[in-house]
């Protein structure tokens, strides 16, 4: 079949990004005569490069499916631009080398493991000698055995095993980048740390990975950088270290100066009468030798620093302050 190349397929732009998006922003009408808009994303500006693994982590309802959603093509923007693999979102030829999990896949209940990804990679026009050795080969990588994929009808399979098979299916056509939406959702500690595995693989591999999770220690474990959400606004992005601190952070403990002294060298800074606690911003040295000078004194250091549980919290319950 000869394909005939759009004017948006002409469009592609050399890059060393695999997903960049530029001020999106989704707004729907609700109400009986739709007059009430709900801003589901916002101003979102993103940039992801080739071969990274970013993870996206919110709230329910922050908004992590719709821009998810805007990236695939499948809905399109209210505001904003944004491309993949150089392509504009929606793009045919972006969308070949795109695998996709959605959160709640709905497949044919009918149809067997092996027949629906039989069906997937004949859809992206996989040769039938490579989609049948694709298809063994990613049902071993996800944990289905052959003979269950074969014999038995999705409407058989657990939610873990639905999920798995979700896994399997994105990955079909061997595409550059790899879109997950709730990767780990329903599956056990065997099955989260299979999906894992996967997505270090890929890493591996040199494709690039977006996916959501409510699970932050699978993201802690995963990803290159990740983004926090809420109500539609991107609040932080960046690398743990960037954005927990370094390793060499440290809880400090002492007694002794004043919150105006302290606060341009401790986060988080606590006072409970003369003694206080925070952690320490800047170098330990020299700090202890500032303390000296206004005649206060460390008496606990601990090196630490803030897990991504707190700080995802912190961000939220701070952005939520500003409303």
């Amino acid at each position: 079949m000869v394909e005939v190349l759009t004017s948006e397929s002409l469009t592609k732009v050399t890059t060393d990004d695999a997903i960049v998006a530029q001020s999106l922003g989704k707004t729907y009408r609700t109400g009986f005569w739709l007059n009430q808009k709900i801003n589901s994303l916002q101003d979102c500006s993103l940039t992801i490069a080739k071969g990274e693994t970013f993870g996206v982590l919110g709230p329910n309802g922050a908004g992590k499916t719709t821009l998810l959603k805007i990236l695939l093509g499948i809905i399109q923007p209210t505001v904003g631009t944004g491309r993949i693999l150089g392509y504009p979102l929606g793009d045919r030829a972006a969308k070949r080398a795109i695998g996709y999990l959605p959160e709640n896949a709905y497949y044919y209940d009918y149809l067997t493991g092996w027949e629906l990804l039989d069906f997937i990679g004949n859809l992206f026009g996989v040769p039938t000698p490579l989609r049948r050795q694709r298809i063994a080969d990613l049902l071993d990588l996800v944990g289905l055995s052959q003979s269950v994929a074969r014999k038995k009808q999705l409407r058989q399979y657990s939610k873990g095993m639905v999920q798995r098979i979700g896994v399997a299916q994105a990955l079909i056509n061997d595409p550059e980048v790899v879109f997950l939406d709730e990767p780990m959702s329903g599956l056990d500690p065997v099955g989260r740390y299979q999906v894992r595995e996967i997505i270090l693989m890929l890493k591996g591999q040199g494709k690039t990975v977006f996916f959501n999770s409510h699970i932050l220690s699978d993201v802690e474990l995963i990803c290159d950088r990740i983004g926090i959400l809420n109500k539609g606004e991107l609040i932080a992005v960046g690398t743990l270290n960037e954005l927990l601190g370094t390793e060499q952070s440290y809880q400090v403990s002492g007694h002794g100066g004043t919150a105006a002294d302290l606060e341009p060298w401790l986060q988080h800074l606590i006072f409970q009468g003369d003694t206080w606690h925070g952690q320490l911003a800047q170098d330990l040295p020299d700090f202890l030798n500032f303390l000296n000078t206004i005649g206060a004194k460390a008496i606990a250091i601990e090196l630490a620093r803030q897990t991504l549980e707190e700080f995802f919290i912190e961000k939220i319950k701070g952005s939520r302050h500003k409303d």
